[in-house]
């Protein structure tokens, strides 16, 4: 059987938090390196899905570890396999950017007045612009000068930002992913943006065949960044630039601490509700 339809037809396992939603954020942050494939928040907390594969102890585990930092229950739910795209489609609506990017699904009608329109299908992975930090990022990309630069997306999700780094005129962009369907998702949303000049990665930093990057958006999590950031200097150019996020409020001092000890010094931060993002320029 072709594996995406296997992906698409999963069975997953739903866990439904119950909290007060004000910790959605920091919780769904911490559990978010965990092989959640999404989250969705609900009127008594969020609700965190985990594709039936063996991995609820790990889950579990961390979740029963977490009870004992914040106050929340939880109940898990088997969910067979259905088709979560269609699922996904039908709750999925454009995300507007101010005037500078709207993103919409290719059943969406085209929406004027944009300096950016991009049409990105989800499918299972993430980076739909709908995110706070993805919107963030998208905020600052507004600022930097593509044109002409080699940038790198680490944890590429969509590839909504690879194919917006491709829109303001960068020259090439690698853009790395870990996950399989984030790979293929990327490919078909470069296609259908007429990105050429991205080439997607299915892998980590160290399949990446490029390097001397001008730019480098990192949007992934709090732990894949520092665990990271060591090579992600190496892969910059001395004055390039390095665009994080993924990490919550509560993480800025660390988050900054960590950059400034590598070599990097802060220019921007942007916060949307309780997550941030950071540009920074490679100093040291």
């Amino acid at each position: 059987m072709n594996s995406a339809l296997q992906i698409l037809k999963m069975d997953y396992y739903q866990y439904s938090i119950s909290t007060d939603p004000a910790q959605n954020d920091i919780l769904i942050a911490l559990l978010s390196h965990l092989p959640f494939d999404t989250f969705e928040e609900t009127e008594s907390g969020f609700n965190a899905f985990l594709p039936d594969n063996g991995n609820e102890a790990e889950a579990e585990t961390e979740l029963e570890a977490l009870q004992q930092r914040f106050n929340f229950e939880f109940e898990k739910t088997h969910i067979p396999g259905q088709n979560w795209n269609e699922i996904w489609e039908s709750n999925f609506h454009p995300v507007i950017v101010g005037s500078f990017c709207s993103i919409r699904a290719d059943f969406h009608e085209p929406l004027a007045g944009m300096e950016h329109e991009l049409v990105i299908n989800p499918k299972m992975a993430f980076g739909t612009g709908h995110h706070e930090t993805t919107f963030s990022v998208i905020e600052i990309m507004q600022g930097i000068q593509f044109a002409d630069k080699n940038v790198l997306d680490y944890g590429c999700g969509t590839g909504v930002l690879a194919i917006l780094a491709s829109r303001l005129g960068a020259r090439h962009i690698e853009a790395v992913d870990i996950e399989v369907e984030s790979y293929r998702n990327t490919l078909e949303n470069s296609q259908i943006n007429g990105a050429e000049n991205v080439s997607a990665i299915h892998g980590i930093l160290t399949d990446v065949p490029g390097k001397d990057f001008d730019i480098i958006l990192a949007n992934i999590n709090r732990n894949v960044i520092l665990d990271s950031l060591g090579s992600l200097f190496e892969l910059l150019k001395p004055a390039g630039l390095l665009v994080v996020s993924g990490f919550v409020l509560d993480d800025e001092q660390l988050m900054a601490d960590s950059l400034q000890k590598q070599g990097f010094t802060i220019l921007e931060t942007k916060r949307k509700n309780n997550w941030l993002a950071m540009k920074t320029l490679k100093t040291g």
